[in-house]
């Protein structure tokens, strides 16, 4: 490992790689000398915006492989994940992943409760809800273990919000999911601490996405988050990024089981 370049020629996975934190973070750790397995549902209308992301990866002389599926499809995943192991595989010398990034934002957008015309929250779209933006952490970590394609040294973050604690009109669905994404790393950190992996949560403040974009109100959100925010302004993707490459970082080994906040201070105003 080369001392002044830590991550230099390690594998990230990023989970939600094509756009808003996901993307972000892909490109920043290129730029840190990483080679990045990308996984993201992309319809042929978004492909474009995800060969431009593999070509700057590329054009950093990084490896870029990247996996258009649903990352919350158990066969799926594993095909993806034999791919990556053949490819780990063929570099030799025992690679594996270095750091794994959760950023999945497909949910449901519905209050509790509602009148007619309005068709209520089902159990499908709850579930479905959980399932993708928190339990499928549990499901990659656990076939990362078992595969043993990441080891010690591992870092894994996953995205979580001020709505694992706050609420917000149409938010219940995903409150409920990051609330039980920030016991998932909990849970998880306490499992992985004896094979020296970290885990800790992300809460970004609220930041222009393409998923804070589909939220009833994020205009509102986003006002307030700029008046609000200490530091004068949104958080940025690139905020977001910069601050995972310094965390995967070997000097935060110790580091673990945290929600650790990434905001300008946005959150401590309330």
């Amino acid at each position: 490992m080369d001392e002044a370049r830590p991550l230099q020629d390690e594998w990230a996975l990023i989970l939600g790689a094509s756009s808003g934190f996901g993307e972000a973070t892909s490109l920043e750790l290129a730029r840190q000398g990483m080679r990045i397995f990308g996984v993201h549902l992309d319809r042929k209308a978004t492909m474009p915006n995800v060969e431009r992301i593999m070509g700057e990866i590329r054009g950093m002389g990084r490896q870029a492989v990247f996996f258009n599926v649903n990352a919350a499809d158990p066969a799926k995943r594993k095909e993806a994940l034999d791919q990556m192991q053949e490819t780990l595989a063929q570099q030799g010398g025992g690679a594996g992943i270095r750091v794994l990034l959760h950023s999945l934002a497909f949910g449901t957008l519905k209050r509790y409760i509602t009148e007619p015309p309005e068709e209520p929250l089902t159990d499908a779209q709850m579930n479905m809800t959980l399932d993708v933006m928190a339990h499928s952490l549990v499901y990659w970590v656990q076939e990362l273990v078992a595969r043993r394609l990441m080891g010690r040294g591992g870092r894994i973050f996953a995205m979580t919000s001020a709505g694992g604690h706050r609420v917000f009109p149409t938010y219940g669905p995903v409150s409920a999911a990051k609330a039980a994404l920030e016991s998932h790393i909990r849970q998880l950190a306490l499992e992985l601490a004896p094979l020296g992996i970290t885990v800790n949560a992300i809460r970004a403040g609220v930041t222009e996405t393409p998923a804070l974009r589909k939220i009833p109100g994020h205009e509102q959100m986003s006002q307030l988050a700029k008046e609000r925010n200490p530091m004068g302004r949104q958080t940025t993707p690139p905020d977001v990024a910069a601050a995972i490459a310094a965390l995967s970082a070997p000097g935060t080994h110790w580091m673990t089981g945290n929600v650790i906040g990434v905001d300008g201070g946005e959150d401590i105003v309330g």
